[in-house]
């Protein structure tokens, strides 16, 4: 009789233990279920706030972006790599919405600066837009180049090619050296070129507010409020 309750007992026990042992693992197994929850729930928070956001507003390539200078641009004083400012003449609108407001801030950079005589007498000035800010963010921008320059000895003409794109582009105020002496202004053909005539050995000078238009290379996606 004792041994038959002995030998109950150790079975009891070693079920029991069984059972025990077989606990731990699934308690440890059901912890990383636990702890992924939050995870998900997170993560289905931010797909949710992706959905609700308003889809950016591309600005299609070879949009033109009409704008005027900050400042006053040389082929005798300006260097290449010197970078400029200017603002935004004309808005632009995708999709019925304005993506680029008129007084948007753009920067731009100096490509080419020769000054009149350093290359058989004529003055060579090429510009392009990097970037501009609207909604306090900063947008890069890769533009075809507002390519000014005078030829030859005597007559001299002025061209604007934005990179080789067709299309119209436009100069105002290219000057001859003295104060105030503006050149009309240059209005692009369908090659994308224009020109005026002046005479004498003189640089290219844009002035403060002159217009300018920059033809975009790339699409640009611009975040909506």
């Amino acid at each position: 009789m004792n041994r038959s309750l002995a030998a109950i007992s150790l079975s009891a026990f070693s079920l029991g233990a069984l059972l025990a042992g077989c606990q731990k693992p699934a308690d440890q197994a059901s912890s990383p279920d636990a702890t992924a929850t939050p995870s998900a729930a997170e993560s289905a928070t931010s797909a949710v706030k992706r959905a609700l956001e308003p889809k950016p507003l591309v600005v299609p390539a070879d949009t033109v972006i009409a704008v005027v200078l900050d400042q006053t641009i040389s082929s005798k004083t300006s260097k290449p790599g010197d970078k400029f400012t200017a603002t935004v003449e004309s808005p632009i609108e995708v999709e019925g919405k304005v993506a680029i407001p008129k007084g948007a801030r753009v920067e731009g950079v100096v490509n080419e600066a020769k000054a009149a005589g350093r290359f058989k007498g004529g003055a060579a000035l090429s510009l392009t837009l990097t970037s501009i800010t609207i909604n306090g963010k900063d947008h890069e921008l890769q533009t075809s180049a507002a390519t000014m320059s005078s030829k030859g000895k005597g007559k001299r003409t002025a061209t604007m090619v934005g990179g080789g794109a067709a299309g119209g582009a436009a100069i105002g105020a290219i000057a001859g050296g003295g104060k105030g002496a503006a050149i009309g202004a240059l209005i692009g053909a369908a090659a994308g070129t224009g020109g005026a005539g002046f005479t004498g050995n003189r640089d290219i000078t844009l002035a403060a507010e002159t217009p300018l238009d920059f033809k975009l290379l790339q699409p640009v996606h611009i975040k909506q409020k």
